[in-house]
């Protein structure tokens, strides 16, 4: 676990956003903002970014 609460929370709610902008829109970047939006959804709820690992951060006090 390398996110802590308030990047989790970030995350949650930048994810839920860009899944609903994506459903309510007829735009062309409708796949990009599925995914980026999942992948916001699944870290938040996993507490854990591959991307923070590689890079050796962490936003979780523990």
């Amino acid at each position: 676990m390398n996110l802590g609460i308030n990047d989790r929370l970030i995350r949650l709610f930048a994810g839920f956003g860009m899944v609903t902008v994506e459903y309510l829109s007829g735009i062309d970047w409708d796949i990009i903002l599925l995914a980026l939006g999942t992948w916001g959804i699944l870290t938040s709820a996993m507490g854990f970014c591959p991307f923070y690992k590689l890079l050796g951060h962490s936003s979780c006090p523990i």
